[in-house]
């Protein structure tokens, strides 16, 4: 069985690849990821990725579409979760671009994450297996995370701090205080403090 590999990182690919290779699957990896935000964190991951596919000798393909208005209108106007938007434009590309190379099935190292919706990205995965008539190759992934985590450890690469989108990104980094204060006393608090640099 040929398998097309979709990745999102290169720490997520680090077990899977690893698992695949010892089960004697042939496999190359398909980076497509517009919704990873910002730019720099888009080729960072790419960068970490490359790195990671030299090292094991994996063939790589890469989609460098960034079309991050796109992303964002399509997380803002999902009916469910933005996370299904995300899952879903990621894995029918990879679906379709499989179908189209000639592989024999898909899978993706999301797969992997024990913070992201597994259910979910197997339901979409297999929805777009349908639409596009190939397998989806399943495997839960997440027995080796931690194995995973060891491995990009020990080869230094890149490890990120959130999912890929803007909306991760703020969620992991936005710092949520106590309010200790009535609103109306931060502004003007805010508002001396900027009187006081400007003046």
């Amino acid at each position: 069985m040929k398998l097309l590999l979709h990745a999102c990182c290169g720490p997520c690919a680090c077990y899977p690849t690893e698992k695949l290779r010892a089960d004697g699957k042939d496999f190359d990896i398909l980076y497509y990821n517009p919704n990873i935000h910002p730019y720099k964190e888009f080729k960072q991951r790419l960068a970490t990725l490359r790195e990671i596919c030299a090292k094991k000798e994996v063939t790589l393909f890469v989609n460098k579409n960034y079309d991050l208005e796109t992303c964002v209108r399509g997380m803002l106007s999902e009916p469910t979760i933005r996370c299904a938007y995300c899952y879903r434009m990621r894995l029918r590309y990879a679906a379709q671009f499989a179908k189209e190379q000639g592989y024999d099935a898909f899978s993706t190292t999301l797969l992997v994450s024990i913070y992201q919706k597994h259910e979910l990205i197997k339901k979409i995965a297999q929805e777009a297996a349908e639409e596009f008539g190939i397998p989806f190759y399943y495997e839960d992934f997440r027995v080796g995370y931690q194995r995973g985590v060891d491995i990009s450890l020990e080869m230094g690469l890149y490890r990120q701090q959130y999912c890929g989108c803007v909306f991760s990104e703020r969620d992991r980094y936005l710092i949520q205080k106590k309010k200790t204060e009535a609103p109306q006393e931060k502004i003007v608090r805010i508002s001396k403090f900027l009187y006081d640099v400007h003046d």
